[in-house]
């Protein structure tokens, strides 16, 4: 090893060290202390000048995402959080379950390390930090370089509330700058769980470090319309989830899947909407800006559609004056790279003959991008909602919503908030679950014993021996 690795080791060491220290006290505190702690951390993020100033700094620093979009998150999803954890049980006894004789207790896992993306360097860290506070945990940020200082704004700002309520800074501590790959993945060894929003190549570093780790899947969401589904309705909360933060979401829809019988009245739904179809010559010179060498590129992540169109070339008005841009799209993979994830106000468009010929065009979209992850479908029709539940590879579907709103965690439906979603082992994750509290928790269950439930093995294999004349 040589003298720059060791030097790293010994920072990360010395970070994990004090981090342990904090954690043993907080080991000790009782249910009303520790939801003590998740409303420190949640105030530093939702006092209204507080929000502001993180989300400004974010997309000044980052160059990613709309300002007001990202103050409506911080709020919201945090907000959300604080709901669900309310009224949560998370330090002592949790469960008990008289009729099996177990007692669950819930422990700390101890010091989380969490990867952040500069995508929402404010409420993903945010979500993070408050959800490593209610197990009692101790947690370190490792953020891109990008958002490192909207992290470490947010970090000033938990560590004055962490104070205020008397409880120690250092729950909640960040890696130095610079932040290398080396630090992050020396941290990763060093704690005691990692979780990852963001790249895939700091998942697969996650999930090779030897530590625990929750690391989710790539997003590409589909949405499927079809015959029965409300048009203008379903064009107003698609264009809404697209245009959201610039598309920085993971769970904005990429493309859209409609069916033949209300493919032209859609397309004039998401018109007007604000959406712009592109010509094949203007998809080309988007193309080439959005995908240099055949893979997503950098340029475009985010940007508004003016911008977008500056980059590629693009100078109808129709299209710098829209809220989103359109491509029609027949195929899917390499060759067709529209079909994949794009992080920006672009939507690619498929007409499907029917809805069988829909649910092929979404696995294929998926078989090339995105298992795992999530679907929506604007519909009249249960057994189509059915359907993808029962066929696709997918964790979520979101039924008749805005799927960047609805995805995380809404007011109006029971997923938990969140901004991590978990893939399952479509998307090679080791959760299905959106990320929250309990993933940050060990359960110790004390076992008693009960009446004896011991089968009898004739009765037990009686119908099958007798079926097949064994």
């Amino acid at each position: 090893m040589n003298s720059a690795e060791n030097g790293v080791k010994a920072v990360v060491a010395a970070l994990v060290a004090r981090a342990r220290a904090a954690q043993r006290i907080a080991a000790r505190y009782d249910q009303a202390r520790v939801d003590e702690l998740v409303l420190a951390a949640g105030w530093a993020i939702m006092e209204p000048a507080r929000n502001r100033e993180l989300a400004h700094l974010a997309v000044r620093d980052t160059g990613l995402g709309k300002t007001e979009d990202k103050i409506n998150k911080n709020h919201r999803k945090t907000l959300g959080l604080l709901r669900d954890l309310r009224a949560a049980k998370s330090v002592g006894v949790v469960a008990q379950y008289p009729d099996k004789g177990l007692i669950e207790i819930a422990r700390p896992v101890g010091v989380v390390a969490a990867v952040v993306p500069s995508t929402n360097p404010g409420a993903t860290p945010a979500n993070n930090i408050i959800n490593a506070l209610k197990g009692a945990n101790a947690i370190i940020l490792a953020p891109s370089p990008k958002g490192y200082s909207t992290c470490a704004r947010l970090l000033e700002l938990v560590h004055a509330e962490l104070e205020r309520i008397a409880a120690p800074r250092d729950l909640v501590q960040i890696l130095p700058q610079p932040v290398s790959k080396a630090m992050s993945e020396e941290l990763m060894r060093q704690a005691d769980l990692v979780v990852v929003t963001g790249s895939q190549a700091n998942v697969r570093a996650a999930y090779s470090s030897g530590t625990p780790a929750l690391g989710v899947g790539a997003g590409n969401v589909a949405v499927i319309v079809d015959e029965s589904a409300d048009l203008a309705g379903a064009a107003a909360k698609i264009a809404l989830s697209k245009t959201f933060d610039h598309a920085t979401s993971c769970s904005s829809e990429n493309s859209a899947v409609v069916l033949d019988k209300v493919y032209p009245p859609m397309l004039a739904e998401f018109e007007r909407q604000g959406g712009a179809l592109l010509t094949a010559d203007e998809k080309a010179r988007l193309q080439a800006v959005m995908f240099p060498q055949g893979k997503l590129g950098s340029a475009t992540t985010a940007q508004p559609v003016a911008s977008i169109c500056t980059l590629a070339g693009l100078s109808r008005p129709s299209l710098t004056q829209a809220r989103f841009l359109m491509v029609e799209e027949s195929g899917t993979g390499p060759a067709h790279p529209f079909s994949g994830e794009k992080l920006c106000p672009v939507l690619t468009v498929y007409r499907a003959r029917d809805f069988d010929h829909a649910l092929a065009i979404t696995h294929a979209i998926y078989d090339y991008q995105g298992n795992g992850h999530s679907v929506g479908i604007h519909t009249g029709n249960e057994a189509h909602v059915m359907r993808l539940g029962l066929e696709l590879t997918v964790c979520r579907v979101i039924v008749n919503q805005a799927h960047a709103i609805a995805n995380g965690g809404s007011f109006d439906n029971g997923l938990p908030f969140s901004l991590s979603m978990g893939c399952g082992t479509w998307g090679r994750n080791s959760f299905s679950e959106n990320l929250n509290y309990r993933h940050f928790l060990n359960t110790t269950r004390i076992v008693r014993t009960i009446a004896s439930d011991e089968p009898d093995a004739a009765e037990l294999f009686a119908a099958y021996r007798a079926k097949y004349r064994i």
